[in-house]
């Protein structure tokens, strides 16, 4: 029992402001990714090799998912590395090139399980409403997180 309560203390929350950078300067699409990756080792969320992972994937399909957004994750095999689901966002004023593309909003994405399947519908979710994704992908850090998590 004491084990079990120590565990849930320590569960992450989905998104933390840290890992929201807005207004960044458009980069290349696997600096990116390598980025938005490390936000997430950097949190605590997955191991070092599924940055990796998500360069792997993005190579072998595309996570552009129209409206300016692209949601990299990693491959399949990467699951292991995943220690907590959460996601990591960086918006770009300037649209960054992603396959022929233009994206405003990268949001890396790393899930337990199926949970990945969740915070993709989450996201989708929002997107389909066009004044919140505007505001996703102009807003400053607290507009983001309050968009994402329906947190004030």
């Amino acid at each position: 029992m004491f084990f079990k309560k120590k565990k849930e203390e320590e569960k992450k929350e989905l998104l933390y402001r840290e890992n929201i950078r807005v207004g960044c300067e458009p980069a290349a699409k696997e600096q990116v990714i390598r980025t938005v990756g490390q936000m997430l080792v950097d949190s605590g969320y997955v191991d070092q090799p599924y940055v990796d992972a998500m360069v792997e994937r993005e190579k072998t399909f595309s996570t552009f998912m129209g409206s300016g957004l692209a949601l990299p994750h990693g491959v399949e095999e990467a699951k292991k590395e995943v220690k907590a689901s959460g996601i990591a966002v960086m918006t770009f004023p300037t649209a960054i090139d992603w396959d022929g593309n233009e994206v405003n909003v990268v949001i890396g994405i790393a899930g337990v399980g199926e949970e990945h399947l969740d915070i993709l519908a989450i996201i989708a979710d929002k997107m389909l409403d066009e004044t919140a994704a505007q505001r996703l992908a102009t807003g400053d850090v607290d507009t983001v997180y309050q968009i994402l998590t329906g947190k004030e």
